[in-house]
């Protein structure tokens, strides 16, 4: 069978579409013309917010990445419906900032009614956000739509802090992101804090008789036992990259190197062979002189993670608020 060209690229975008990245109609400036003002007002608002919340970025890249891994980045997230709304599944336990996309969405309408999607604004606030935490600035691709469904039943196969590396790496290609987007995108655990919620089981109960996870740094282990106590505040706050959980950088990847890292699923980073070389190839000796740029890396895993299922042309709506659709 002779392949042209023409069936090559037939063949890739059905790939594309099966893994579930989408890219038709995004593009950088997709409001240029209809909405020139609309990114520096999703920036205005959240630097200001970010003023009274220093964990704003991390909470706002965290409702990014929950928003795309159900339905797709289609704000899907930010709909309330009732007892069935998807922000109440359980996987999207203590996501919040939906008070912020809100009200950047009611100064957006106010200057261009009808223009951007919720899901857009979501995509850019994460952008702001990381870049107010001293991360690296970049373009987003605009253009998406917001969904018409929003139901906590879809949230059931979230990424989970108990999976297992495999299960994880599972999760990540059915949504068209391999093991370097994995990776990538826990480190995004740079910035902000978890509950002692999810440190229970590491710290009291991951083996026979009470013993914690042993991939636990012996020094790292009795900082975690006193911000975590055992029978303590289970809604207790502690940052996930020691020492660094309001500067993005790439820290997160030396602790998960040393053992140091706080969640059991960062530290599994290191417990598999293809995501343990990718970690060490941005914390390696001959890293930053010969090694991949983590900023630069980042960036890409994040514009890829926005793609995932977008709508555009006449798929979903453009909502007038986000918490409801039209």
């Amino acid at each position: 069978m002779v392949w042209t060209k023409a069936k090559v690229n037939l063949a890739l975008s059905l790939v594309i579409i099966f893994l579930g990245i989408s890219v038709a109609d995004l593009k950088v400036g997709f409001y240029s013309n209809t909405c020139p003002q609309a990114e520096s007002i999703v920036k205005r608002v959240v630097s200001g917010a970010s003023l009274s919340d220093p964990n704003l970025p991390a909470i706002l890249l965290r409702l990014h990445f929950h928003d795309c891994f159900v339905e797709g980045c289609d704000g899907s997230i930010l709909v309330d419906n009732g007892a069935i709304s998807e922000k109440f599944a359980f996987g999207h336990e203590g996501v919040r900032g939906f008070e912020i996309i809100e009200a950047v969405k009611a100064e957006v309408e106010a200057a261009c009614p009808g223009v951007v999607s919720c899901a857009d604004i979501v995509a850019l606030a994460a952008r702001d956000a990381i870049s107010l935490a001293n991360g690296p600035a970049y373009e987003v691709p605009t253009g998406r739509r917001d969904g018409r469904v929003s139901n906590l039943s879809l949230a059931k196969d979230m990424p989970d802090v108990s999976d297992s590396i495999e299960i994880l790496k599972d999760k990540f290609m059915q949504k068209g992101l391999h093991a370097k987007e994995l990776v990538l995108l826990s480190a995004a655990h740079t910035i902000g804090t978890t509950a002692c919620f999810f440190m229970t089981k590491r710290l009291y109960s991951f083996l026979p008789g009470g013993q914690p996870d042993p991939t636990i740094n012996p020094v790292f282990l009795p900082e975690l036992t006193t911000q975590c106590p055992q029978n303590g505040d289970v809604n207790t706050r502690i940052p996930m990259d020691r020492s660094s959980e309001r500067v993005f950088d790439k820290q997160i990847l030396q602790n998960i190197k040393d053992g140091f890292a706080v969640l059991q699923t960062d530290a599994g980073l290191y417990e598999d062979e293809a995501t343990r070389r990718i970690v060490n190839s941005y914390v390696g000796l001959l890293n930053p002189l010969f090694g991949p740029s983590f900023e630069s890396d980042f960036v890409k895993a994040m514009v890829k993670m926005g793609k995932i299922n977008v709508k555009t042309g006449s798929n979903g709506e453009i909502r007038r608020v986000c918490s409801a659709f039209n």
